[in-house]
């Protein structure tokens, strides 16, 4: 699988986010190319970003770091670590959820996980 962006390691870690817990690289809906970041996909693609709607959520567009397992965007925002290898993702970046995916409406509450950047 093809990262795009500022890589520093195999582990999808990238110049803007390289703690131990930023271990994910996002498809971006509008390119479906992976980036480890908003701040990489900005700075290298051609065009602005698109968030992925609610509807796709079911959609394989998160790919760990560590083990390269690849996840739907539900199965991601339903959990602190990967699935197959248990490495833990970073909780504290919440705040960037609404760069990558679109608010869920009223009727449909916030995964208690939200994005990592």
């Amino acid at each position: 699988m093809k990262i795009f962006g500022k890589i520093v390691d195999d582990q999808t870690h990238c110049i803007h986010y390289r703690t131990d817990v930023d271990v994910i690289a996002i498809k971006f809906k509008c390119c479906l190319r992976y980036y480890p970041c908003h701040l990489c996909h900005e700075e290298e693609a051609d065009h602005q970003a698109q968030t992925w709607p609610r509807n796709q959520w079911p959609e394989p567009a998160i790919l760990c770091g560590v083990c390269k397992c690849e996840m739907s965007i539900h199965a991601y925002l339903a959990t602190t670590s990967c699935p197959n290898c248990s490495a833990r993702f970073n909780e504290r970046c919440g705040a960037h959820a609404h760069l990558y995916f679109q608010a869920p409406d009223a009727a449909g509450a916030a995964p208690a996980s939200q994005s990592r950047q």
